[in-house]
C-alpha cells in the first residue's frame, strides 16, 4: 500500500468520518465562536514513537476549508519524542475546532500502528524474514492502517479478497482437501496470481508442497514443528508463519528460517500514539 494509492481512496473515507462526527453542526464550536476568526494551534507529540498519517491529518482540515495552512515540522516515518512540535495549523478557528477529533483519530491510530510495527521489525533485523500485516483491520480503515504498517517498516500481505488466493482451513474443508483446493485454485485463478495454503499439521505441509502451492503458511505450529516444515518444503515454496504473533513472542520465530511472519496484532492491537492539538489562540 503506497502513499499515492492511499490518497486516491482517502477523501471519500475522510468525508464519511467527518459526516459521522458532524451530522448537522458543531454545536459547541458554534456557541463559542459564532463568527469566523483566524487562529493558530500547535500539533504536539506526547510520547515517543513513529509518526504516520500526517497527510490524512492535514486533509481533514483541507476538506473542511482549503484555506487552512499547515506547516509540518516532520514527515511520515520520522521518530518523534514527547513534547515535540510536529506542526502549526493556521485558519478559521471554527474549522480547527471542528476537525480536531477526526484528524487526531487518524493520526493517533496510524502512528500507533507504525510505532508498534517498527518495534517488531527491529527484532527481525539481520534475518531474511519479512514482517507482514493481515486483513484484521478496522472496517473502512484498511487503506490507512496498511499504509501505516509500511511506514513502520513492515510489508503488506494481500490487500483484500480480490488480491490473491489464500486457501484457509474452511476453503480446504469446502474443497475436500489440500490437493483438491490447490488444483481448483490453479484452474480458476489467473496464472499471474500466487496460491497460498494455510496448514496446521506436517502432513498438510507435505500435501501442499506436492500440490504445487506457491506459498505455504504455517499456522499455529510450535517452533519445532515449523523448523521441520521448512525442512520438508525444502525451497519448493515460500514459507510464512502466523498465529498470535506479537512483539513479546516474535523473537522465538526468528531462527526458524521462514520467508515471512504475519501478525494481525500490527493492526488490531497496536495502541494509539498520544498526540494533541494544543495552545489554540487567535491571530491577526
Amino acid at each position: 500500500m503506497n502513499e499515492i494509492t492511499m490518497q486516491l481512496n482517502a477523501d471519500k473515507l475522510i468525508r464519511m468520518a467527518l459526516q459521522e462526527d458532524i451530522t448537522s453542526e458543531d454545536i459547541t464550536t458554534n456557541a463559542v465562536m459564532p463568527e469566523g476568526r483566524k487562529g493558530e494551534v500547535q500539533l504536539i507529540c506526547k510520547q515517543e514513537g513513529i509518526i504516520a498519517g500526517l497527510g490524512i491529518f492535514s486533509r481533514v482540515f483541507q476538506l473542511l476549508d482549503d484555506s487552512v495552512e499547515i506547516d509540518l515540522k516532520c514527515q511520515d516515518g520520522d521518530a518523534v519524542k514527547e513534547g515535540q512540535l510536529m506542526a502549526v495549523l493556521t485558519g478559521d478557528i471554527r474549522v480547527l475546532l471542528s476537525g480536531e477529533r477526526v484528524a487526531l483519530n487518524y493520526l493517533q491510530r496510524m502512528s500507533g500502528i507504525a510505532t508498534y510495527t517498527a518495534s517488531i521489525a527491529r527484532l527481525l533485523e539481520g534475518s531474511k524474514t519479512k514482517l507482514l500485516d493481515t486483513r484484521k483491520t478496522t472496517p473502512n480503515m484498511r487503506v490507512f492502517e496498511k499504509y501505516a504498517v509500511k511506514v513502520g517498516g513492515g510489508c503488506n500481505h494481500r490487500y483484500n479478497l480480490s488480491d490473491g488466493v489464500l486457501l484457509k482451513d474452511n476453503h480446504i474443508g469446502a474443497a475436500g482437501g489440500v490437493k483438491q483446493a490447490v488444483q481448483m485454485a490453479k484452474e480458476y485463478a489467473p496464472f499471474v496470481r500466487k496460491i497460498e495454503v494455510e496448514v496446521e499439521k506436517l502432513d498438510m505441509v507435505r500435501e501442499a508442497a506436492e500440490a504445487g502451492a506457491d506459498i505455504i503458511m504455517l499456522d499455529n505450529m510450535s517452533p519445532e514443528e515449523m523448523k521441520e516444515a521448512v525442512r520438508i518444503i525444502a525451497g519448493r515454496a515460500e514459507t510464512e508463519c502466523s498465529g498470535n504473533v506479537t512483539r513479546e513472542n516474535v523473537e522465538r520465530l526468528v531462527d526458524i528460517g521462514v520467508d515471512y511472519i504475519s501478525s494481525g496484532a500490527l493492526t488490531h492491537s497496536a495502541p494509539i500514539l498520544d498526540i494533541s492539538l494544543k495552545n489554540l489562540h487567535p491571530v491577526e
